[in-house]
């Protein structure tokens, strides 16, 4: 569902020897939930709400609409519940939120989520302890609770692995320990997991090692990567899992959110830009570029800040976006 957009650049209809044309790539949007956490001003609930109605305009199949975490740690996701009960769901849309216990997942039951709960937990000791101050095994042990309440209310359960790729306190991330958390998720009843690249360190060369290992215990079709862009890599990094066969991917509208672990550095990979990039590859999104580069300007404009998206960028003249 690309638009002519993309005509205009016929550079655009060949594709990698590596790749199928027309396979469908799966888009998971960030945007409303990983995108908005971390920013220091409150964003209006109204805003929230617009902003996922709008994203399940453009085609998108799966946004993140919030998160039932401690107020006190994530004032940004306080207001989650009121989130979920006022978007207006599109037949076909998923709209995960993330839990972080029982307790979470209760309150997003009661706030009438029934399709899709995410847990996470990590592949780095150290940034388990220091996020959760919980050891990995001890995370692990709590979500084990959690993904079967929720499988026994037929709520689908995605895992994360964050630090997949490196850590902002121990450094390098033996891939085989992300490779056994990730196992660890799927087999407690994860449909999916998605291994985070979450200070952005993480190369082609780094995520084929990481892809080694966990192909040896996991099928790729489970898999998907959530790459952000701190060092300029996630592009590059998603073309590698996308070549090896992986065919989730996450990303975030304009480039919302930053990282926490690097001053003024960017965090997620523009949803525009991967949108784009794939296209040009060959495979399906079924994504509405246009609508969804209006979107990230629509978000950009409300929170005063710059879009990060480079394809935004490059087409909001043509789009008449320009302020």
């Amino acid at each position: 569902m690309m638009t002519n957009l993309l005509r205009a650049y016929p550079f655009h209809s060949r594709r990698l020897s590596t790749t199928l044309t027309k396979e469908f790539v799966k888009i998971v949007e960030v945007g409303p939930r990983d995108g908005l956490q971390n920013e220091a001003k409150l964003v209006p609930l109204a805003t929230k709400v617009s902003l996922i109605d709008q994203l399940s305009a453009t085609g998108l199949p799966v946004i993140e609409a919030g998160a039932f975490v401690s107020p006190k740690w994530v004032p940004q996701m306080a207001d989650s519940g009121a989130v979920v009960s006022a978007i207006r769901r599109a037949r076909g849309v998923a709209y995960p939120v993330l839990v972080p216990n029982y307790k979470g997942l209760q309150a997003a039951l009661d706030a009438g989520v029934r399709d899709e709960i995410a847990v996470f937990g990590a592949a780095s000791e150290a940034f388990s302890r220091k996020n959760i101050n919980a050891s990995i095994a001890e995370s692990l042990a709590r979500f084990e609770t959690v993904i079967a309440a929720a499988r026994a209310e037929n709520v689908r359960v995605r895992g994360y692995v964050s630090t997949v790729l490196g850590c902002p306190y121990q450094g390098r991330v033996d891939p085989a320990d992300a490779a056994r958390v990730a196992k660890t998720l799927l087999d407690m009843g994860c449909y999916e997991i998605s291994m985070g690249d979450t200070i952005g360190v993480g190369t082609p060369g780094t995520m084929a090692l990481l892809l080694d290992e966990v192909e040896k215990v996991i099928p790729l079709e489970h898999v998907a990567v959530h790459c952000h862009d701190t060092y300029g890599q996630a592009l590059a990094n998603i073309v590698t899992a996308v070549n090896r066969g992986v065919r989730v991917v996450d990303s975030s509208v304009a480039g919302l959110g930053g990282c926490p672990y690097a001053d003024g550095a960017s965090g997620n990979v523009s949803t525009e830009d991967v949108v784009y990039m794939l296209s040009g590859m060959g495979f399906e999104t079924g994504v509405n570029l246009t609508e969804l580069v209006k979107v990230g300007f629509f978000i950009s404009n409300e929170m005063h800040r710059d879009n990060n998206s480079r394809v935004g960028n490059a087409l909001k003249k043509k789009l008449n976006l320009v302020k």
